[in-house]
């Protein structure tokens, strides 16, 4: 089968189809054929260094993947054979997803949602995972409360400016001005240039902030929580600010794979709640080119790799 596989740690360049092996399901695993692959910031920085995950013997890199089932193995259940699913299996340990068949835990993978194009399928899993798992498990989010999203119109944001406002939520979102229609569109309430205005100025009272950018940033998004308020990071465990008022909340949280999360999102995306924003579609030949895009970071959503 064709793969992009990284032969040393380094830019967009490192990236390099080749011809590996197929894998072959085990037990309580799925073979998927590829159809499409999600692109995202943390592909960016395994390929860099290295960082993050276990490698395989040959270093392969993407987690997101929309497909249809090749082969079940023994012990598998809930697929079948040209079942049509989407997931982020194994992270953060590798899975290879820029590919033309990944092997997967069967839990690690749920149903495409029905009314989505496996591009735009791929465009769902670590992302909308992310949010979802960051504001309806980690904060809690109800009806009525007031919801803060920095990078809003990112990978992340602009599907968690969607799940909040399924929630009932009152939803800020943080993003250059001329995003600011793309995200009134998706459900923001409000929105914040943050190139001219410093957000702690413009909002108040909020009830959960989820920070995609960390640093000050997040150090900032404290003075802004009402009393109970939650702050939830991304990046990584330095970015939780050192000193916490008690009346608040600060953590950091990194997504994991999550087929009952998946299914949550899916309905949302099926009964129209949740729309995946792609900007970008490149060729899995052209994954290096998708990184060089991703990199510059103004991305609208999300990109995407055409496998099939």
């Amino acid at each position: 089968m064709r793969a992009v596989v990284v032969e040393q740690w380094g830019g967009p360049e490192v990236l390099v189809e080749r011809e590996v092996a197929r894998p072959e399901p085990g037990l309580n695993e799925v073979l998927v054929r590829v159809h499409a692959a999600g692109v995202n910031p943390v592909d960016f920085k395994t390929r860099a260094s290295g960082a993050l995950i276990e490698w395989g013997e040959v270093p392969a890199v993407g987690w997101d993947v929309s497909g249809t089932v090749e082969a079940v193995g023994p012990g598998v259940g809930m697929f079948r054979p040209g079942d049509e699913v989407y997931g982020m299996p194994l992270f953060p340990r590798q899975v290879g997803a820029y590919a033309e068949y990944v092997v997967a835990p069967a839990r690690h993978l749920a149903p495409k949602p029905a009314n989505l194009t496996h591009v735009q399928a791929a465009a769902l899993p670590l992302a909308a995972l992310t949010a979802w798992q960051a504001l309806v498990d980690t904060a809690g989010v109800r009806a009525g409360e007031r919801v803060l999203v920095h990078a809003a119109a990112g990978g992340v944001g602009h599907l968690a400016v969607q799940i909040a406002k399924a929630r009932g939520a009152y939803v800020i979102g943080t993003a250059s001005a001329g995003k600011h229609d793309l995200l009134r569109q998706l459900g923001a309430d409000e929105v914040i240039d943050y190139r001219t205005v410093r957000f702690e100025d413009a909002v108040g009272d909020v009830d959960v902030v989820l920070d995609g950018l960390g640093g000050q940033n997040a150090e900032r998004s404290l003075t802004v929580l009402r009393p109970g308020g939650r702050l939830i990071t991304l990046p990584g465990p330095d970015d939780v600010p050192a000193d916490v008022p008690g009346h608040v909340r600060a953590v950091w949280m990194l997504v994991e794979p999550d087929h009952l999360g998946l299914r949550e999102i899916a309905a949302l995306a099926e009964r129209g709640a949740l729309t995946p924003v792609v900007e970008t579609v490149v060729p899995l030949a052209e994954a290096a080119k998708a990184h060089e895009i991703g990199e510059q970071g103004r991305t609208t959503g999300k990109i995407v790799l055409s496998v099939a």
